[in-house]
This record gives C-alpha cells, sequence and structure tokens, in this order.
C-alpha cells in the first residue's frame, strides 16, 4: 500500500510545492513521527535509562571510551551532568570507568557489553518500525525520500549512518548545523 501523497489541488493555490513553509511543515510533520518512533523504541527500556542516559550510552557506544570532559562536550552539557548520569548507568551496570593504560593518572569511561546490548536493542527496534514504514511508500516514494532526506542532512551538517547495517549511532544533538563530528 503506497502512502497517500497530497494532490496538487489539495495544496495552497498561492505555494509552489518547494515553498520553504510547506517543506517546513512536512519536515515538522515527519519530525513528530520519528519521535514516536524513537519515544516507542525507548519506552521498552525506560525502566532501566533515561533518555539523556541513553544518549550517554550512545556516545560510549560510538567513541569506545572517553574522558569525562570528552564525554560531557559530545553531549553537550557539563562535566558534572555527565557525571551524574554516569554514576546511575555505572550502578545499572550499563557503563564502567577504568584507569587509562596510557597514562594512570586519568580516568576512562567505557560502556559494558550490556550497555551496548541495550543500544543495539533499542536501535534495532527503531529500525524496525522504521522500515515498516518505509516498506508501505511506493518505490519511487522511496527513491524520492532517499534523495530528499540525504540534501536534508546535509543541509543540516549531519554525519550518515553507514549503510551497512550497522548503524554506528551519530547523534545529530549538535549546537547548530555547522556542528561536525570529527572525532
Amino acid at each position: 500500500m503506497a502512502a497517500r501523497e497530497q494532490a496538487p489541488e489539495e495544496r495552497s493555490p498561492d505555494r509552489g510545492r518547494d515553498d520553504v513553509d510547506e517543506v517546513t511543515r512536512a519536515v515538522l510533520t515527519a519530525s513528530r513521527l520519528l519521535v514516536a518512533v524513537s519515544a516507542r523504541s525507548l519506552a521498552a527500556v525506560e525502566d532501566r535509562v533515561t533518555l539523556p542516559q541513553f544518549r550517554l550510552l550512545v556516545v560510549l557506544s560510538t567513541h569506545d571510551e572517553a574522558k569525562l570532559v570528552t564525554l560531557a562536550e559530545r553531549l553537550g552539557v557539563n562535566p558534572s551532568t555527565a557525571m551524574r548520569m554516569l554514576d546511575r548507568l555505572i550502578t545499572a551496570g550499563l557503563a564502567e570507568r577504568r584507569v587509562n593504560p596510557a597514562s594512570r593518572r586519568e580516568t576512562v569511561l567505557r560502556v559494558t557489553p550490556g550497555g551496548r546490548r541495550l543500544v543495539d536493542d533499542v536501535t534495532a527496534g527503531r529500525r524496525r518500525e522504521i522500515a515498516g514504514i518505509v516498506e508501505r511508500l511506493a518505490p519511487e516514494q522511496r527513491a524520492a525520500l532517499v534523495d530528499a532526506l540525504t540534501a536534508f542532512t546535509v543541509a543540516g551538517g549531519e554525519p550518515s549512518v553507514p549503510g551497512d547495517g550497522t548503524d554506528t549511532y551519530p547523534l545529530g544533538w549538535t549546537s547548530g548545523p555547522s556542528a561536525r563530528h570529527d572525532d
């Protein structure tokens, strides 16, 4: 079953298909759907982690290990906030502190196998739900969506997710369109 495309006569007569307001409205509507998908994927683990704690696990899963200050920068929070979130994750067995073997005065933070499993499970659930939605689109709509979303993410400065199915979790929660993920 193909998704229903809005007929030209249903669009405002004084706006073209690529009008900024119309596109913005469509993106906001789509983002509501994606937020709902994300919320449902996290609902299965909400008794274990909050959204900010999940973000922290995502960062640790992506970067293997990090110092507290680096982790806080990647999350866009104060180190004290990151430490409080991390303490809760350590207590839950989802993250751990280790002495840096290269510099015994430093502590590095890592996700545990249980934390990585949680991130993988949530991400897999999200992927399944999004795939189910995409399957309802006609092939030409899928191709157009890939082109449009690729252009949108490039314009926003967001790195793309690998096409190999591994979903290495780039965050995308940056301070602005010019922010980069080059670590």
